[in-house]
């Protein structure tokens, strides 16, 4: 687990141990000990500490815990990202939040260590962080798999249909060929039977209702059997939105009128226009 000089020379690698929790840094003193190649050079027991040491230090390899005092791993990460953008950041924590691994490997981190686990893994991870290759510890990797499922079980629960297909991402260079496009789209649909629900602007959905009409559709019949339904952006994007902080495990509320539209739906489909 050498690294080389700029000549081509071996050297050790110099570790900063960022954590809050004694006998964990004395647990990572000791088996880092064993190996010849790993230097400890400092320790720090907060997370402005640590940042400031790693501007100082720049060691090769960082192991921060998330919860410290002061301030957290993760934004402490960030900020080590700026000041000293060479370190190689291993999170150690007794965190199995899937959602805290993925904002924690966002700050440039590459790997993730349970500290249960640290007895199996914690060589391992260094090892592979020092390599450039991700780490995460093998007991989340169910969790990743539980978080997944969580998704698909919420949106069966929003969309409880049969057989639901996904459509390709559109992209529209203006909104003269956004309008031409969904009204295309929307037209389609009304002819089949199938329910649609648009998400737009006041004046997309205005350019849309004069497209619509110079197309000869019946909107308003459209509208009154719910076979098209127009939402304003703004006052969906509050709705749809919930504090991950405070809900986390709340299912999110659709709007009756969507639901409504869904359940009217002469096919299994439901297609959804964002503009």
């Amino acid at each position: 687990m050498k690294l080389e000089t700029a000549d081509g020379a071996a050297r050790s690698v110099r570790v900063l141990v960022v954590d809050d929790f004694e006998p964990w840094r004395d647990f990572v003193s000791k088996t880092l000990r064993d190996e010849p190649e790993l230097q400890i050079i400092a320790t720090a027991h907060d997370g402005l500490e640590g940042v400031r040491q790693a501007q100082e230090l720049q060691p090769d390899l960082i192991l921060l815990d998330i919860g410290l005092p002061t301030l957290n791993g993760i934004e402490a990460a960030r900020r080590i990202r700026d000041v000293a953008p060479n370190s190689r950041i291993l999170f150690t924590t007794e965190n199995r939040s899937w959602d805290i691994v993925q904002a924690a490997l966002s700050t440039g981190a590459t790997g993730y260590l349970v500290k249960s686990s640290a007895g199996r893994e914690l060589l391992p991870a260094v090892d592979a962080v020092l390599r450039g290759k991700q780490f995460v510890s093998a007991d989340l990797k169910h969790h990743a798999l539980d978080a997944d499922a969580n998704r698909r079980d919420k949106v069966a629960a929003l969309f409880p249909l049969r057989n639901v297909d996904c459509h390709e991402l559109k992209l529209y260079p203006d909104d003269s060929a956004f309008v031409d496009g969904i009204s295309r789209s929307i037209e389609t649909s009304l002819e089949k039977g199938i329910a649609t629900v648009i998400i737009a602007t006041e004046s997309h959905r205005t350019d849309l209702l004069r497209k619509l009409r110079a197309d000869d559709v019946n909107v308003e019949a459209a509208v009154e059997r719910r076979l098209l339904t127009l939402l304003d952006a703004a006052d969906s994007i509050s709705t749809f939105t919930v504090d991950a902080a405070t809900e986390e495990n709340r299912a999110i509320d659709m709007p009756d009128i969507i639901v409504a539209a869904v359940r009217t739906a002469k096919e299994r489909h439901l297609h959804v226009a964002v503009g």
